[in-house]
């Protein structure tokens, strides 16, 4: 078992999908299935950081070649 570390007692580390109490192997997750099931979402682009629309290609013309000179 690891100690536990100042900044954070173990009783307040919560799996951030279901709740329970966090296992050390799995930090800050319950189990592996939870740990995995976050990474997929990160990897399937469900998790998403909010900011400004991108410009479109189209409207700027970065998606047309240029012709030679």
């Amino acid at each position: 078992m690891t100690a536990p570390s100042p900044s954070r007692p173990p009783a307040l580390l919560r799996c951030p999908i279901c709740g329970a109490a966090a296992d050390p192997d799995f930090r800050p997750f319950c189990s592996r299935s939870h740990r995995d099931r976050d990474l997929l979402q990160w990897l399937d682009e469900g998790y998403r950081i909010p900011g400004r629309p991108l410009i479109d290609e189209d409207e700027t013309g970065l998606d047309t070649p240029r012709s030679p000179d």
